[in-house]
């Protein structure tokens, strides 16, 4: 491994997406330290996407950028399966098309996780809009994740997830299909980590139509249904599963009003 490299492989689900994803792919290309491999996942795309991130891939460095098409439409968490799949290196990182990463991310995140090496996952915050300005990374802030922590709140969003690449685990093809990943990993006993440090954007928001939350219902349906999953297999007891239930209920009310802001 040469030093400006770090054995990672990227995944990047692709679905209608040639407006955003050349934004994506140029923010891994030029991290501080660069993955070994990206790996473009076209989910059966009808608009010329697959074509489009083919021609991205043969412009790119050599040898580091990796097309997969399906040839059905399995959402973004079969299409990260799929990339998770072709991984070659020991560690993924996952990105969305239409999100972007800070410069330093790789780096700040890897080289932590290469002094914690009981860690298995780890996330860390994201900006909507950035400015400009991206400020250095001066210090790393961590903070350890508990089963309680993520069941009040998913705080680890996917463009902001790495994570060891020999984990027996996989995204399913349900809504919160990420959220029901790191609840698996976590009760599997497991250690994760938040960076509390800003290392990648997001250009749209979370609570609008165009959002990743545009059918709220749908979104807060299968969150109630993790939270069962997590309650039925043993991890919370009844009183916690009540709480955290009603807690969702009370999240999806304000996810609905804050829609109707936008």
């Amino acid at each position: 491994m040469t030093p400006n490299y770090a054995p990672i492989s990227v995944v990047i689900p692709c679905w209608r997406c040639k407006d955003t994803i050349e934004r994506a792919l140029d923010s891994v290309l030029k991290q501080s330290l660069l993955p070994v491999q990206i790996i473009l996942v076209d989910d059966f795309s009808d608009d010329g996407t697959l074509e489009f991130i083919k021609s991205l891939a043969e412009v790119g460095p050599k040898g580091t950028i990796q097309v997969c098409a399906l040839n059905v439409n399995g959402g973004p968490g079969l299409a990260r399966n799929a990339g998770w799949n072709l991984a070659t290196q020991p560690w993924i990182a996952f990105l969305d098309a239409d999100d972007a990463w800070h410069p330093e991310k790789i780096k700040t995140q890897f080289l932590w996780l290469q002094k914690n090496p009981k860690v298995v996952l780890c996330g860390h915050l994201s900006e909507f809009m950035p400015r400009k300005y991206i400020s250095k990374v001066d210090r790393v802030n961590p903070k350890k994740i508990s089963l309680f922590n993520l069941l009040f709140s998913n705080i680890l969003p996917t463009r902001s997830i790495m994570l060891k690449s020999n984990l027996p685990f996989r995204f399913d093809s349900k809504r919160s299909e990420d959220y029901r990943l790191w609840l698996q990993i976590i009760c599997n006993g497991h250690e994760v980590y938040v960076l509390k440090n800003y290392l990648a954007f997001f250009f749209k928001p979370e609570y609008s139509s165009s959002g990743f939350s545009g059918n709220l219902w749908a979104h807060e349906r299968d969150e109630l249904d993790v939270i069962g999953w997590v309650f039925k297999n043993g991890h919370i007891n009844s009183f916690a599963y009540a709480f955290f239930y009603s807690w969702s209920y009370l999240k999806y009310i304000r996810r609905i009003f804050l829609s109707l802001l936008k």
